[in-house]
């Protein structure tokens, strides 16, 4: 597969709750930029340090070639660790996405950077292109991608190809909705509610909003109104289990299909879930832990798209479950060498992992929970992705 151009481009661009697109001005010349309200300024502190953290503890170049940086899974590592023999397509999505997230917050060239060599490293690690076997890993990977070029100006055409290539692929028109990996029968909430969110933002309203309609009408749980995972095809059986994430990317594809078709139902559908998360899916309005391992990345992703829901729907209780959130687990976070490390349950005090654990924790793709939850790179980057989406809440006034 030809690689094509993989890089940063001239046009700068800052990014406003994920849908909307506003230009990069100047300052004026010999002006002070005026200083951003106390609360603003502490929640970009707080943001700031947890980036530092997932960069000194997590973030390494790929086998050491120049130009290429990844995550490493666990932190301490353990020697197999270290060199990216364990390694997860999807975390690392997200670690892009918190990269921008960055450097949206505080725009510097080696923030966007940083976002050019996390993707090669990604296509790096992954050896034999873009895709792999599983479709909400790839579609994270294409979110981060259009964000990063939309947002960033950094850009990688041919990844974006690929990816939407992949995507179109696994539609099954019967069931009117994507399958979660190659071959599969299993058509899912955290394949198909991500791929929505991605249709909308490339502008295919009318696939995207297919997908909202299978969710709705396949996945929803008439008694508890929450998301269920997922059905196999032909058959309809259904998996009951109910996800943090499946609920937060379900809202966050009705949130921008609100956004862009102005139709009342999907505001409606968006407030309901959230409403129906906040009393099932938080203590005191914090949102509950979900262990390690890809059960890390559940809360952040939630908190990601509450976020993006109180800003575009103005929706207060999705604003009051992400800042509970966010002073939870700053409030509960250890302190190593000045920088946090957060906790699987925001609510408790997180504790320090001491030591490498030198065993092979990769099962059918995914990564399964350290011993110590705390080691792992998604529990950090739920962390950080909490804090950022705390931030733009409050810069936006919310």
């Amino acid at each position: 597969m030809s690689r094509g151009p993989i890089g940063v481009s001239r046009r700068t661009v800052l990014w406003a709750a994920g849908a909307g697109v506003v230009a990069a001005g100047s300052p004026v010349r010999g002006s002070a930029a005026p200083e951003p309200p106390a609360a603003v300024a502490e929640s970009a502190r707080r943001a700031g340090l947890a980036e530092q953290a997932i960069l000194a503890r997590h973030v390494r170049p790929v086998w050491g070639l120049p130009g290429t940086l990844l995550g490493v899974t666990a932190w301490p590592p353990s020697p197999l660790e270290e060199v990216f023999e364990e390694w997860d397509y999807w975390f690392q999505a997200h670690l892009v996405e918190c990269a921008i997230d960055a450097a949206v917050r505080a725009p510097a060239p080696e923030r966007r950077d940083r976002v050019a060599a996390l993707v090669r490293g990604i296509r790096t690690r992954n050896l034999t292109g873009w895709t792999n076997q599983y479709y909400d890993d790839m579609t994270w990977l294409l979110l981060a991608l259009e964000r990063a070029d939309r947002t960033l100006g950094v850009r990688f055409p041919d990844g974006i190809d690929a990816l939407r290539a992949a995507s179109a692929e696994s539609w099954n028109p019967d069931v009117g909705a994507v399958r979660w990996r190659v071959g599969s029968d299993y058509y899912n909430a955290c394949t198909n509610a991500p791929t929505g969110i991605a249709l909308a933002r490339f502008g295919d309203l009318a696939r995207a909003t297919r997908l909202a309609e299978f969710i709705d009408t396949r996945l929803r749980d008439n008694n508890s109104g929450l998301i269920a995972d997922g059905v196999h095809e032909p058959g309809g059986r259904l998996e009951t289990a109910v996800y943090s994430y499946n609920q937060g990317t379900a809202i966050g594809l009705d949130a921008e299909l609100s956004a862009r078709t102005g139709a009342p139902e999907y505001r409606r559908r968006a407030a309901a879930l959230i409403a129906a998360t906040g009393e099932t899916m938080t203590g005191d309005g914090v949102i509950t832990g979900a262990g390690g391992g890809d059960g890390g990345l559940f809360m952040g992703i939630l908190a990601r798209y509450l976020a993006l829901a109180a800003i575009t729907l103005r929706d207060n209780t999705a604003a009051h479950i992400v800042h509970a959130s966010a002073q939870a687990a700053w409030a509960h976070r250890a302190d190593v060498d000045g920088l946090p490390l957060f906790g699987t349950d925001w609510s408790t005090q997180a504790t320090v992992p001491d030591r490498p654990e030198d065993r092979t924790r990769l099962s059918n793709g995914r990564i399964a929970a350290s011993a110590t939850p705390n080691r792992d790179l998604s529990v950090q980057l739920s962390g950080w992705m909490l804090l950022e989406a705390d931030h733009q809440l409050t810069a936006s006034g919310r």
